[in-house]
């Protein structure tokens, strides 16, 4: 009775294993292209400033001397070295040798920096903002290039790395001698396949809590995860503002491209209006060149008031648009992201007509603004460095894995070489309810989950079982 109870237990725990590594065969084919595309995107981002300095170079240093020109004249050097085009962003030299940036908007669409000398007042040249790196690995990261359906894909391959992440936990954790032999092991001396499951398996298994990590704070970028479920509940509500008219603009539209300037939990809500009385019918839709009554040497002298350090200044759109100041760690302003603060003003009266900081954020959004700045590399240079490293080795493990799938394939085969599936195991109510959270949790990965099943059934199952009949 003994030793049928045993052979029964283990029965089940080969079943859940081999269950287990199925699950994370099939999650692991769909997730590495992706991975590896997310990690070596994440790469060149991490090293933006990096990259800037080294394309640009003595363009955005000067010789410090004196006292700074006021940003009005800056502006107006500006405006006539460039009559055709509509300024919407003024971003204050960080340091003493360094120039500001005024971004431009050209008839044509084309969106550049002009560079400015804030000591002489001189624009000394210009930077393409559609040619940035940066911005070009971020179109990439968050879409493929190929827009919403590029985002879900992404979005779908991120909600299967937590079920990746969950089943490689499972395989991992030492169960028997064969699994505590490589636990926590890299063998060198016992052939290249050993030595490939020994840094797959570790490093994954090391590293489970940071890529759920990145997972989840990259899904708040995502569209139906990010943008339906979670952001909602995170978002800034409009009412708090000072009784501002609501316009039709959020604060996502004042981003330029893929670039989060914004912060996340803002990104949904309204921007309020300009108090427009007394100036002319209100264009709250039209760009064009205005007039505020406030000027931009008010609003810098504000900022520095109230304690702005460095930042970023959008100016009002049309005749009911707002000035808009911010410093968060998303658009990599500042390193804590504690000192976020977003501030709108009315282009008339100057009024403060909003002042969001941290501590206006729900639980949701400061989880998150933490999350997404350690997802950055904001913090620190050892918070970068880290991300660099974490960055390689998700390299690894998606070459290593692939590899690993490579060389167990059967020689000379067609097959796609899925772990069997092993009877005698019963219903696995661990492995199923897991299934079903990530289900719930992750609506495209549910919908992915579904289809998966139906082809492991309909296609894979099938097959081998008419071989089997006809064997």
């Amino acid at each position: 009775m003994v030793s049928e109870t045993n052979t029964a237990a283990a029965a089940a725990q080969k079943a859940r294993y081999f269950t287990a590594w199925r699950w994370h065969f099939y999650a692991g084919l769909f997730v590495i292209p992706f991975m590896l595309m997310l990690s070596v995107t994440g790469l060149v981002m991490l090293f933006d400033d990096e990259i800037e300095s080294a394309r640009y170079g003595d363009m955005l240093t000067v010789q410090a001397s004196g006292q700074p020109m006021q940003p009005s004249e800056q502006l107006n050097a500006v405006n006539q070295a460039f009559p055709e085009a509509t300024v919407t962003q003024f971003i204050p030299a960080r340091t003493a040798d360094t120039v500001s940036r005024f971004s431009i908007q050209l008839p044509s669409g084309e969106t550049r920096f002009a560079i400015v000398n804030p000591y002489t007042a001189e624009v000394t040249g210009t930077i393409d903002r559609s040619d940035s790196w940066y911005e070009l690995a971020n179109d990439i990261h968050g879409t493929l290039l190929i827009g919403d359906l590029g985002d879900r894909l992404i979005e779908t391959a991120a909600s299967f790395m937590i079920l990746l992440l969950l089943s490689g936990i499972y395989l991992w954790w030492p169960k028997d001698a064969a699994s505590r032999a490589g636990f926590l092991k890299i063998r060198t001396d016992s052939g290249s396949r050993i030595f490939m499951r020994d840094l797959h398996a570790n490093l994954g298994g090391v590293l489970s809590v940071v890529l759920l990590l990145f997972v989840l704070s990259g899904l708040a970028w995502a569209g139906i995860w990010g943008g339906k479920i979670v952001q909602p509940w995170g978002s800034f509500p409009a009412e708090r503002s000072k009784n501002a008219p609501e316009s039709v603009i959020t604060h996502k539209m004042l981003n330029h491209g893929s670039e989060e300037e914004m912060p996340w939990n803002l990104e949904q809500t309204p921007v309020p209006s300009s108090d427009h009385g007394g100036h002319g019918a209100p264009e709250p839709n039209v760009e064009r060149k205005y007039a505020a009554d406030v000027s931009i040497d008010q609003v810098v002298t504000l900022a520095k008031e109230v304690g702005f350090t460095h930042y970023k200044l959008k100016f009002p759109k049309s005749d009911t648009g707002v000035y808009t100041l911010s410093a968060n760690t998303m658009s990599g302003d500042i390193t804590d992201p504690r000192q976020d603060r977003t501030m709108h003003v009315d282009q008339y009266s100057g009024e403060v007509l909003a002042d969001i900081t941290f501590a206006d954020y729900n639980w949701m959004a400061k989880a998150m603004a933490a999350g997404i700045a350690l997802h950055q590399g904001d913090i620190s240079i050892i918070n970068k460095a880290l991300n660099v490293f974490f960055c390689l080795a998700f390299i690894a493990i998606s070459i290593t894995g692939g590899v690993m799938w490579w060389k167990r394939r059967p020689n000379g085969s067609r097959k796609l070489g899925a772990p069997p599936v092993v009877a005698g195991g019963g219903f696995w109510v661990v492995g199923a309810t897991t299934l079903i959270a990530i289900c719930l949790l992750f609506p495209l990965a549910g919908l992915s989950v579904v289809a998966i099943l139906c082809i492991d059934w309909l296609i894979f199952r099938r097959v081998q079982s008419l071989k089997h009949a006809f064997s």
